[in-house]
Parts: C-alpha cells; structure tokens; sequence
C-alpha cells in the first residue's frame, strides 16, 4: 500500500512539474508606468521615498558638466527635469500624491494616464546602454530608423544629425519630452513607412 502512495504521489509530482514547463502558471501583468510630476530638484527625494514606500520607480539620469568659478565638475541631472516614473494601480494612487515633493500624476483630469510600454522601453534601455545621452526637443516628424548593432541593438527612433555625429530620439509622447543617445550611422536602418526626409541637421 505503502509503495503505491509513493508511486501515486510521484506520479502527481512529476503531472505538476510537467504542466510548469509546459504552460507555466498565470503570472500577473506587470503594474503600469506613470510619470509623477515633481517640484523642482525634488527629483532624487520623491523618487527615494517612492522606493521607499514599495514602489517601483524610476527616474533616469545623464551625465553633465557644470562649470564653476574654478573648475568643471561631472555630475548626474534628470533625463526629463521635474518628473519621476513610477509603477503603481491607478485607483490607488493616493500613497504617490501624498509623497512629499510630488505636485500630481500626469493624466487627463483627475485620471492618471499610463505611459506607452514602447516608449518607457526604450527609455530604460538608453540608460542601461550607458552610454551617451541628453535631454532633446520632442520631435513627430523624421526619418524613423531600427537600430540593428550596439548596446540599443533592436529600439526604433528618430534619426538625428548633430555635426558629425548621429543620434536617436526616443520621446515620451505623454510628456512631450524626448531624450537623444549617440549611434554610428551604420548601426540603424530607415523603418519602412518612415518619411523620406533623410534626417535633420541641427
């Protein structure tokens, strides 16, 4: 009797571990992004008390130089000044609006509207590149291009001439805001359907 115990449960075992590797539990869908509007250089603070709280949030950041009366000093500066992204249920937003430094969630009215999933991608994946990058204009109309090679390897965004430099554009549409990073020029493609204009010079 003993014997066919250990057999029924393996049996059940292995039925549980073989449904797992085939269609795996229901996981819960990420919590969506919304931009938290902020006082001015309240940034750093309203995004630690953010995490603080159990929150994910997310506040990128670029690398700048400040001159002084006697030198130039490096030092970090948000990516979008006077915001702070954060993930959380829009009917419970009342923890984010109570933080200190925060002003309101961007929305429509009283409604917080999510961020685009695309656009906080490829937002996220310029700083975790590491490499080049600044605050720009927000931009609807350019040559829109794939990039194919590099740390941004597979994001899509406007193409950008500066001198003898490329960048890509990538903007948060809600905000009207965008953020450029530095590509070699054969790194992208034209995505097709993208206007004809080559790029803009600047």
């Amino acid at each position: 009797m003993e014997s066919l115990l250990e057999v029924s449960d393996a049996g059940l075992v292995a039925a549980v571990n073989a449904f797992e590797r085939g269609r795996g539990w229901a996981k819960a869908a990420p919590l969506p992004w919304y931009a938290v509007r902020v006082k001015s250089n309240f940034e750093w603070v309203t995004a630690t008390m953010l995490r603080d709280k159990g929150f994910q949030e997310f506040l990128p950041v670029y690398r700048a130089k400040v001159r002084w009366s006697d030198r130039v000093k490096e030092t970090e500066k948000p990516l979008f000044p006077g915001y702070v992204f954060c993930r959380f249920e829009a009917e419970q937003k009342l923890p984010i609006i109570s933080t200190p430094g925060v002003v309101q969630v961007v929305g429509v009215g009283k409604q917080p509207v999510p961020i685009d999933d695309q656009e906080m991608d490829a937002i996220r994946k310029v700083v975790r590149s590491g490499g080049p990058s600044m605050p720009w204009p927000y931009l609807q109309v350019g040559e829109r291009v794939l990039v194919e090679k590099g740390p941004l390897k597979g994001m899509e965004g406007i193409l950008v001439q500066v001198k003898s430099k490329c960048r890509i554009v990538v903007t948060i549409s809600l905000l009207h805001r965008g953020i450029a990073a530095e590509v070699e020029r054969d790194w992208v493609r034209p995505v097709p359907g993208s206007p004809s204009s080559s790029s803009h010079r600047i």
